[in-house]
């Protein structure tokens, strides 16, 4: 979904008044931001989400990325690199239950004397993160077909989202990883 699409549908449930009116900005530069581009044949104006977005490609770093996901209430992910394509069920699943335990094991370590340090804290949460990729790069492997029986034909590739002009935003450079948001309960 490309940034104006995203605010055309912010607008649906949000006063464009009020928020022209809490950031100190015209109504009409908050519609313009849910127009397309004005190199999209349409008369849109480069909205804050666009800037974030240029933000992070530029820097290449995630941590804008996890900010705003806080912002929200959420987290942010790392997509994994590789997706398991060619490894067995059973093994991968494995995987993920051994990263499971491993982050049980990292919990229980940590409040073994009933008291969580800060320390403690980020050890916690590194291992959360991993299990998150770990899992995601599952999940992923298992969308494109990766353990499909034999006899059953490879998925044909998803059709690109991309748009004559320009298309939807290019991926956000990772130094390790791809990323992506996902909003909800921190944890």
């Amino acid at each position: 979904m490309d940034s104006h699409e995203v605010i055309r549908e912010v607008l649906k449930g949000t006063s464009a008044k009020q928020i022209a009116a809490d950031m100190g900005l015209s109504l009409s530069l908050v519609y313009k931001w849910a127009e397309p581009p004005a190199d999209d044949s349409g008369s849109g104006a480069s909205s804050p989400l666009d800037r974030v977005g240029q933000l992070i490609r530029i820097s290449g770093d995630p941590r804008i990325a996890q900010w705003v996901c806080e912002q929200a209430g959420g987290f942010y992910i790392r997509n994994p690199h590789n997706l398991a394509t060619s490894q067995q069920l059973i093994p991968v699943t494995n995987d993920i239950v051994q990263e499971f335990a491993d982050m049980l094991a990292t919990i229980a370590q940590s409040s073994a004397d009933s008291v969580i340090t800060k320390d403690e804290s980020k050890r916690i949460r590194a291992r959360w993160e991993e299990l998150k990729s770990v899992t995601e790069g599952f999940v992923k492997a298992c969308e494109s077909g990766a353990f499909r029986p034999a006899n059953e034909p490879a998925p044909a590739p998803a059709a690109s989202p991309a748009k004559a002009g320009g298309g939807t935003n290019p991926p956000i450079p990772a130094k390790s990883g791809a990323g992506k948001p996902v909003t909800g309960a921190k944890g």
